[in-house]
């Protein structure tokens, strides 16, 4: 049930970043968001982003994401865009948040940042969408009623990615609104280990 919550804010995440990208398109919109970030307090934050990564991982696949950068006094809540173009799959949101100086503010959630600078091999994601698929028939996985619900996804439990593939085996719409259940796979994205396979329900 928790990890489906989140795999649903996850869909939910992305259709927001698509429509903000969509309806941003000019040269001066990032320019003008950029400008709202001081530059000591971006310079940490992103230092602080490099120490989970490495500076090449950073260069090469990671960018601040002003458009999704808040400003809510006295806290910068920092947004980061994470894309592999050479795995289109990896195309997640990293957020975590600072205070009027930079510092990172450790009681609120770090989402989405992979440690590679001190487990390389956690950030070489092998296992595609189509591969992750094939995994999850391979052990069995339920096909239920619907198209399987399939994200790569942050993992806060575990502190990686993961494929998260969600099977739908019943649902209904009555007086008390929705009602499902069915099972959910996690799937690591490296080896394509089965880590996880729960049963989810919405009463």
């Amino acid at each position: 049930m928790k990890l489906f919550l989140k795999f649903m804010l996850f869909t939910i995440t992305i259709l927001v970043i698509s429509w903000t990208f969509y309806s941003c398109s000019c040269s001066n919109c990032g320019k003008k968001e950029e400008a709202s970030v001081p530059i000591d307090v971006l310079n940490k934050a992103n230092q602080f982003v490099v120490s989970k990564t490495g500076e090449e991982f950073y260069k090469s696949y990671i960018t601040p994401d002003f458009v999704r950068t808040k400003h809510t006094p006295p806290y910068y809540e920092m947004a980061y865009r994470l894309y592999v173009p050479e795995k289109p799959y990896v195309n997640t949101v990293i957020t975590f948040t600072v205070d009027s100086i930079g510092n990172i503010v450790e009681k609120r959630d770090i989402i989405g940042i992979p440690n590679c600078n001190n487990k390389p091999t956690d950030c070489n994601w092998q296992i595609d969408k189509e591969r992750a698929i094939l995994i999850a028939e391979r052990y069995g996985l339920e096909k239920g009623i619907k198209e399987w619900q399939v994200g790569f996804i942050w993992n806060p439990e575990r502190q990686i990615y993961v494929w998260y593939i969600l099977s739908t085996i019943r649902e209904f719409e009555g007086d008390f609104g929705y009602r499902g259940s069915g099972k959910e796979m996690l799937i690591h994205p490296v080896h394509g280990d089965v880590l996880a396979l729960n049963d989810w329900n919405i009463r």
